[in-house]
């Protein structure tokens, strides 16, 4: 038995499915972890698999390997001080588990089940996994040592069951996917264990971007009194670090560098970049290429691969048609430079003109309508995925999550591309971190500093330009009141009659009601991007695209 423990957090950046590649990641944290005297090592949760690996858990030989894997790294711990605590699949006599084994000199001697699977937001859990038992401490260095698995940590009876068997300090894997605030809220959970618990948390979470879900890190260690004891860096990978020392009260953290959390209102700014800059590499591109309009959406979307991608790895398209103002084509000019990426014009009236003349004949005697509109927009988006064809590039859309709740966007045109940076933040968000990039330059980022986005850009009147003199606000309320109705029905799912109460007209309420149900089947074709709130449309929000369901607390 020991009184001083040296623990590494491995917050690395596992690529789901990728086993091999994730093992290759895990022996060079075993050897970093060695080299700097690391009496145990944790990875995050389900480390070698990448969280979360979906219905790939339904594949036996993708558990195979997987657990193949894990034997592999345990063997690597043959002769090494370190202990290793590795979050993996793991079955027994056919049943599955999300499971962490203790590998020590080169075997695995122990391992501990999740209890408490999360079925609900954007876990589906109990769909593959079989609940643990209620677990007790493993022991290590000959320290009864308790390790929550993640959902563990946020419900008490697990780690009540590890204190009534003996644990003095407890070790929590994590794939805790970021949004609003979710960074704080994670504290002063962990807070309330160690309150409840009287025993050191150390928290580790993963980082990266999985699909729609972006890991932040921020691993942290919480003292017995309460006290942060140490901080990881948020959103990109770190070896965390603490020595910890037992007197006659305890375990307490006596070295641990805290790294300040980064802003709430900046998080998401870093969320995307990651989110984006995975999506890409994960799948195999280097570069994106977008539509460039001159408006507020693209000029931030442009932004922010530059930041996630670098310059060269970002190709801009202005599509100018009749309806296209001198001040679109001036500041998304003035953008490209600014960011310094390869900017093309590729007019697109002759190719809109010649389809409206061969469907004359089909259209005739219906006047011109939306149909005209859209199909400019259409036209946009062929000739965008044309340019990604040909090229390799990805296409990446730029459609807010205000006009994705109210359907006021084209499907099969702008909402074309293969994902979305920006399609949980409300247009408010989005000219808020507008004006926050031009004043701030943040870090881990590939663009340049001062003023990347036009201040002309933030200043005029959204607008689609597909009609003469054409702005938002001719089909929609002003987009501060908008986001507020929208926050209020998809995040809080707040009732009509709440959202009256608070000042809003109904007949407006009602309307946004309507539009947001029936744009479900929009949405459901659309790409996917990174949530960034609790109620992010896709992965964070489910709802049926038929439905006859309008709230009746409102009379109608």
């Amino acid at each position: 038995m020991t009184d001083t423990l040296r623990i590494a957090l491995a917050q690395l950046n596992p690529k789901v499915g990728a086993i091999a590649g994730n093992l290759a990641t895990a022996r060079q944290a075993l050897a970093e972890a060695e080299a700097v005297g690391a009496d145990i090592l944790m990875f995050t949760e389900l480390y070698l698999t990448g969280y979360f690996p979906e219905d790939l858990l339904f594949k036996h030989q993708f558990v195979t390997e997987a657990m193949e894997a894990a034997r592999a790294l345990a063997r690597e711990t043959k002769g090494l001080n370190v202990s290793v605590l590795l979050p993996t699949v793991w079955s027994v006599d056919g049943k599955l588990y999300n499971s962490v084994i203790l590998a020590e000199d080169g075997a695995v001697i122990d391992r501990r089940d999740k209890v408490e699977l999360p079925n609900d937001d954007v876990f589906y859990e109990k769909r593959y996994f079989t609940v643990g038992e209620l677990p007790t401490p493993m022991i290590i260095k000959g320290i009864p040592v308790g390790v929550p698995i993640c959902e563990d940590v946020w419900h008490k009876p697990v780690s009540a069951a590890l204190v009534e068997h003996g644990a003095e300090i407890l070790l929590c894997p994590n794939g805790s996917p970021y949004w609003r605030n979710k960074q704080h809220q994670r504290l002063e959970l962990v807070r309330q264990r160690v309150a409840e618990t009287g025993l050191p948390i150390l928290y580790s979470n993963q980082i990266g971007g999985q699909d729609e879900l972006v890991f932040d890190g921020a691993s942290f260690g919480i003292n017995a009194d309460g006290s942060l004891a140490f901080q990881g860096k948020s959103f990109v990978p770190d070896m965390v670090l603490s020595d910890w020392q037992k007197n006659d009260t305890g375990w307490h953290c006596v070295k641990g560098h805290v790294t300040e959390l980064v802003p709430v209102n900046e998080a998401p700014w870093h969320a995307a970049m990651l989110g984006l800059r995975d999506y890409v590499h994960k799948n195999g591109f280097k570069s994106v290429v977008m539509g460039l309009s001159g408006g507020i959406d693209s000029a931030v979307v442009a932004a922010l691969a530059v930041d996630a991608l670098g310059a060269e790895n970002v190709h801009c398209l202005m599509l100018p048609y009749r309806y296209t103002s001198e001040a679109s084509l001036r500041d998304a000019k003035a953008c490209a430079e600014t960011l310094g990426v390869r900017y093309d014009i590729v007019p697109i009236g002759a190719p809109v003109d010649a389809v409206n003349e061969n469907l004359a004949t089909v259209f005739e005697g219906h006047a011109a309508d939306i149909t005209e509109e859209n199909l400019q927009s259409r036209m946009r988006g062929t000739i965008l995925m044309a340019v990604s064809n040909k090229l390799g590039s990805l296409l990446i859309t730029t459609g807010n999550k205000s006009e994705m709740a109210v359907g006021y966007a084209t499907i099969y045109g702008d909402m074309n591309g293969a994902y979305n940076p920006i399609k949980d933040m409300l247009k408010m968000q989005v000219y808020g971190l507008a004006e926050w990039r031009n004043s701030y330059y943040p870090t881990d980022v590939r663009g340049p500093a001062g003023v990347v986005i036009p201040p002309e850009i933030i200043s005029k009147a959204p607008s689609a330009e597909l009609r003469p003199d054409q702005t938002d606000q001719d089909s929609l309320p002003p987009y501060p009141v908008l986001d507020a109705i929208i926050e209020a029905l998809v995040e809080e799912e707040q009732s009509l009659a709440e959202i009256v109460a608070q000042g809003f007209d109904a007949e407006l309420v009602k309307r946004i009601e309507r539009l947001i149900y029936m744009a479900e089947f929009k949405r459901r074709q659309s790409a996917p991007g990174p949530k960034l709130t609790p109620k992010a449309f896709g992965i964070g929000r489910k709802y049926p695209i038929t439905s006859g369901y309008r709230d009746g607390s409102v009379a109608r």
